[in-house]
């Protein structure tokens, strides 16, 4: 039975796992300069799509392909989750979040045949992504459990898998659960993808497509390289749980709706440090934040206004749905 909560927990191989993953993070920061530089000189490549450098791959949008939503919807989004509230005190005297607990995640991996280099990824790349996203979500006190694996061999979904028509059937086909579930479906996106996900507010209108898609080399242990330690399924996760991008309307307006994430004119990616986008605001670029596009190594943290987000985003779209 999935047990929602009003008081965050951390379980304690979560938290070492989180002071594993930060110790590895570290080691590889480092690096991020020097890294950065051969592949600006010699191209960068992902999952057998060339770019003149990693720029050009942020700035083709494939980094993240989660809906980037109008400033109209967004606001319809918040105007969505004041009703909420207001109901919520009619009918109960007071106002209250979910502040964590379990979500049982599905696992759906579609292959061309046996084999990583095919899509198969294995058992213990899956467990490893499930401990990622418990680590990086350990001080929101929303953790992760795997409650099932499927596979599928199917060449067209897992080449076509951003296709609007293919996804639509491949998550007709195989989802499980409720609003409150996880549906992670790996696959070989077309044009480079590393992934996308639905956000809550879009549940209720076509719950069949909720979900999280990620590129299968972008697990722990995948070829994905600077993204293959499992962070490209967290950031998505977090789009799930409902935040937007940190750079979510650049340097103006009310950005990622999230009070405690700096202004940030454009994506970040490397680990450049000290990045400051947007001078007339306070704050440097949140350049380590799950919710940015910089590598996997660089990224370790959610803020508190995004852990909040979360919450409140999961009890009005997703709590008993």
């Amino acid at each position: 039975m999935k047990k929602f909560m009003v008081i965050a927990a951390v379980i304690l191989a979560a938290a070492c796992f989180a002071f594993a993953q930060m110790a590895e993070k570290q080691t590889t920061q480092s690096s991020n300069t020097i890294q950065e530089t051969k592949s600006e000189q010699g191209g960068f490549e992902l999952n057998g799509y060339r770019w003149t450098n990693v720029e050009e791959f942020i700035e083709s949008g494939a980094r993240c392909a989660t809906e980037n939503l109008s400033a109209e919807r967004m606001e319809q989004i918040e105007s969505e989750i004041e009703l909420f509230k207001q109901n919520q005190r009619a009918a109960t005297g007071y106002q209250t979040d979910a502040t964590g607990g379990t979500i049982n995640v599905y696992f759906h991996v579609i292959n061309r045949g046996t084999g990583i280099s095919n899509g198969d990824v294995t058992t213990t790349m899956i467990q490893n992504q499930i401990n990622v996203l418990n680590a990086a979500y350990a001080n929101t006190g929303w953790s992760f459990t795997l409650v099932s694996t499927d596979r599928t061999t199917n060449t067209t979904w897992y080449n076509n898998c951003a296709s609007s028509t293919t996804e639509s059937q491949m998550k007709n086909a195989l989802r499980q659960g409720t609003a409150d579930d996880l549906n992670i479906y790996t696959c070989n996106p077309s044009g480079g993808l590393l992934g996308w996900a639905t956000f809550p507010s879009s549940y209720n209108s076509n719950p069949k497509l909720d979900g999280v898609v990620l590129l299968h080399s972008s697990l722990p242990g995948g070829s994905a390289a600077p993204y293959n330690l499992g962070d490209t399924g967290t950031h998505e996760v977090g789009h799930w749980m409902g935040l937007y991008h940190t750079f979510q309307g650049g340097c103006n307006g009310n950005g990622d709706s999230v009070s405690d994430t700096p202004a940030e004119k454009s994506p970040a990616f490397g680990c450049p440090v000290g990045r400051d986008s947007c001078r007339n605001k306070p704050g440097l670029d949140p350049i380590r934040n799950f919710m940015d596009y910089t590598d996997d190594s660089c990224m370790d943290m959610f803020t508190v206004g995004q852990d909040t987000r979360m919450d409140t985003q999961f009890t009005t779209y997703r709590f008993n749905q």
